[in-house]
């Protein structure tokens, strides 16, 4: 006999709890922000959320449920007008979470049973009018006053710079956020091969996020490094010798293809990043690229986030 072993993390007990705490079934608008309003309460909260078409919206829970239906534990059910998610584990999970866990969400049924989804849009809109930044339908819901809200917190920057930013370490969420901050135009992934075990990361599903948020995505492979060439690399010294080949590439004079692509994107969009992988930056071939990108330019600053 085989056994399906489920890792039970404490964030999708959390899920399950906020299910079981409104009688097993949600609409998947009200999912979302209830998840929103409880993160937000919780000292650690358990999900991270970026500004998206719709407003407040988590990457992370999506996966976590897509994950729960595979294994029998949630359900969805999809209607001509709604869509729910519906408890199907029959384990209860209210009981296993933290007290304070145990009293947001009780605060959570007795403030908002009522609310419709449309209310709960515009609860959050209000209280967190960043998180309205990127929605679709905020001048269908909001006043006049209410929108100006939202419309100081967009992030406006007149900074002409090339930044970039590694994922390594942290959430999707943290990561989309930072380009939304830095008021990015375009992300350039300098990866060679751009599939990645960390969700959220790999190309498509990189893609997809930034382009909900308004901020183009495009791969530029002939840019990045080999696999190959990436093996024992164990000190900084491994990491010195294989830049020094690297930049040996860039310093050819005819510029690749690659370098001359995102170079037009700088000059045409004013701010845009280049992405890999590592979180040190002095471990990741994308400041080598920038560097040498920026080497006769005086416009523009280097910024790494």
């Amino acid at each position: 006999m085989f056994y399906i072993c489920v890792i039970m993390y404490y964030r999708r007990k959390v899920i399950l709890g906020l299910l079981e705490t409104f009688e097993g079934k949600l609409n998947r608008t009200v999912f979302q922000k209830l998840l929103f309003i409880l993160s937000k309460a919780q000292e650690k909260p358990s999900f991270e959320f970026v500004p998206y078409k719709f407003g407040c919206f988590s990457f992370q829970s999506y996966a976590d449920i897509r994950t729960m239906i595979k294994y029998d534990q949630i359900h969805e059910d999809k209607s001509d007008l709604e869509s729910f998610w519906i408890k199907k584990d029959m384990n209860k999970y209210y009981p296993t979470l933290k007290k304070r866990d145990q009293l947001l969400l009780n605060y959570l049924k007795s403030n908002f049973s009522d609310y419709s989804p449309e209310d709960l849009i515009k609860y959050t809109y209000r209280k967190y009018p960043y998180y309205a930044i990127k929605s679709t339908i905020a001048e269908e819901l909001l006043t006049a006053e209410e929108l100006e809200q939202v419309y100081q917190q967009r992030p406006v920057n007149k900074l002409k710079a090339l930044y970039t930013i590694g994922y390594e370490g942290i959430s999707q969420e943290n990561y989309l956020n930072r380009l939304i901050q830095n008021d990015i135009k375009v992300l350039c992934d300098v990866r060679r091969n751009p599939l990645s075990m960390k969700y959220g990361f790999s190309k498509n599903q990189l893609r997809k996020a930034c382009e909900g948020l308004g901020i183009e995505y495009v791969h530029v492979p002939e840019v990045g490094i080999a696999s190959s060439k990436r093996k024992e690399l164990n000190t900084q010294k491994d990491y010195d010798i294989l830049f020094e080949n690297y930049n040996y590439t860039l310093s050819e004079d005819k510029p690749s293809e690659g370098v001359e692509k995102i170079k037009k994107l700088l000059s045409a969009n004013d701010r845009i990043a280049i992405t890999c992988f590592e979180a040190n930056i002095h471990q990741c071939h994308r400041k080598h690229l920038a560097i040498n990108m920026l080497k006769n330019s005086n416009i523009f600053k280097l910024i790494h986030i």
